[in-house]
């Protein structure tokens, strides 16, 4: 096995990469074959921070249907975010990774509530901390909730593991001639309106000069491949 390019990553799993195949839910035999993944990263001492969405149990405003306000509809989809970081840690510790849950929003009866230095801490000791409910606030989403987190944990990259396998010029599922980007600056991620992230969160990355590595999560062992160096997926940064 290569040797690991990075030294501390955040890796951002969408809600909907958890749920696999059923779309909805949580798929536990491909959760387990991602944990696998990050257990084979941390071996290879790779520190991880991830960031987990909840768009397999909600999906915010959308999923209000006008019924229900969007402050309410934002803490909503963080709390789906805790329900899905609390899975994948018990995944990940079934497999033999020690992993800590922290969240933006206090819940002391069920995770530690976020704070850098102990984030840090647990990094350094090899150990995993998924952070839950996004920034904390509503009107932001958990991309730019990962992008924060990067930038207070000094991640080296940003991981977005994906349904897609990188970023395209236009939906690849509704035009069959999209044209997949190898690498691409912030800028122009900006300029042209790509879903990549969010605006907000594209912006804080590169303020931060914090690189992206969009990729497909579907075959898990791809997040060793990106770790490893491989040119897989898009490179969002700085040409």
């Amino acid at each position: 096995m290569s040797a690991a390019q990075y030294k501390r990553v955040l890796i951002k799993v969408s809600g909907e990469a958890l749920a696999g195949d059923k779309k909805t839910g949580l798929d536990f035999d491909f959760i387990t074959s991602v944990a696998n993944s990050i257990k084979s990263c941390c071996d290879m001492g790779v520190e991880i921070g991830i960031v987990v969405g909840g768009g397999n149990f909600w999906r915010g405003v959308k999923d209000g249907g006008g019924k229900v306000e969007r402050t309410r509809a934002d803490y909503m989809g963080m709390l789906a975010t805790t329900m899905n970081a609390l899975a994948l840690a018990d995944v990940l510790q079934g497999v033999g990774v020690d992993a800590r849950v922290q969240t933006s929003i206090d819940m002391l009866k069920i995770a530690e509530p976020y704070a850098r230095e102990r984030a840090v801490s647990h990094l350094k000791k090899g150990k995993v901390v998924i952070f839950a409910c996004g920034t904390g606030n509503p009107f932001f989403s958990t991309d730019t909730g990962a992008v924060l987190k990067a930038a207070e944990i000094g991640a080296d990259v940003i991981l977005l593991a994906k349904n897609i396998d990188g970023v395209y010029d236009a939906d690849p599922a509704k035009v069959k001639d999209a044209k997949k980007f190898d690498s691409i600056t912030y800028d122009e991620v900006l300029a042209r309106g790509l879903a990549v992230m969010d605006t907000a969160a594209t912006a804080l990355a590169k303020e931060n000069n914090i690189p992206v590595i969009v990729f497909a999560v579907k075959q898990p062992d791809n997040i060793i491949k990106v770790l490893c160096g491989e040119k897989i997926g898009s490179y969002v940064g700085v040409k």
